[in-house]
């Protein structure tokens, strides 16, 4: 079996990503959507699932600023682009799964949970030489099931707080409009690689955090590493020693 490792990852950070960390009412099990801070910092991500042609010039984009994201990637888009896949990873952003064939996992068993996501990690390492920690589910659809089987695999299941709808084919600006009005320190800010405008949108909002102080971190540096909870929210919450 794929043992999930990623050398960017302190170990209590891995090993909280075993762990069941907070169960509400109702016992339902919550992904990481955002973390609580008030230290002004934001991650940036991408989803990739299709398309090639708007991604050089994000990637462009983020060089030229020093600026570094998280990707998660499918092997239906891994498979297709793998020149790109090693691009992202050389130019040293971080890679997170979104699955290998982007299902609902909600509707799988348990065992198609596993083999949808080892098999997810294990071509992303064999192409980019990357060993993913972070998981994200194909359209957000999550359950106990997802949230515990990833779990269990040494997997960190991640949403956002702030999404962009890129993939609705808003205008540059109402994506921009969109994002910087929910913008809050913490947030994890979702777009896709080949968002018809997001390349466009992506240089005014990047413009708009750096001069409000946002600094702009890949989602693992984000993310609390140990003595947290989960709130309602499905916000990271240090606890009070």
């Amino acid at each position: 079996m794929l043992v999930a490792t990623c050398a960017i990852f302190p170990i209590p950070l891995k090993e909280a990503a075993q762990e069941v960390i907070s169960v509400l009412a109702g016992n339902k099990l919550l992904p990481i959507y955002g973390v609580e801070t008030g230290e002004k910092k934001v991650a940036i991500s991408f989803d990739a699932t299709w398309g090639n042609t708007r991604t050089p010039k994000i990637l462009q984009i983020l060089e030229e600023r020093g600026l570094k994201s998280t990707f998660f990637l499918t092997n239906i888009w891994l498979k297709e682009y793998p020149e790109l896949g090693r691009e992202i990873k050389e130019k040293g952003h971080e890679i997170g799964l979104h699955s290998a064939n982007h299902p609902n996992l909600t509707t799988l068993p348990v065992a198609k949970i596993k083999e949808e996501l080892l098999n997810n990690a294990q071509l992303i390492k064999e192409v980019t030489g990357f060993e993913p920690v972070l998981f994200r589910p194909p359209f957000g659809a999550y359950n106990n099931t997802v949230i515990s089987t990833a779990r269990e695999l040494g997997f960190i299941p991640i949403q956002w707080s702030v999404d962009s709808l890129d993939w609705q084919n808003l205008s540059a600006d109402g994506i921009y409009q969109r994002v910087t009005k929910k913008i809050h320190p913490g947030a994890i800010i979702l777009f896709h690689n080949d968002g018809a405008h997001t390349a466009e949108a992506l240089v005014p909002i990047l413009d708009y955090l750096q001069k409000e102080g946002y600094r702009i971190i890949p989602i693992s540096e984000l993310l609390y590493q140990e003595h947290y909870h989960i709130d309602h929210r499905g916000f990271q919450i240090l606890k009070k020693s």
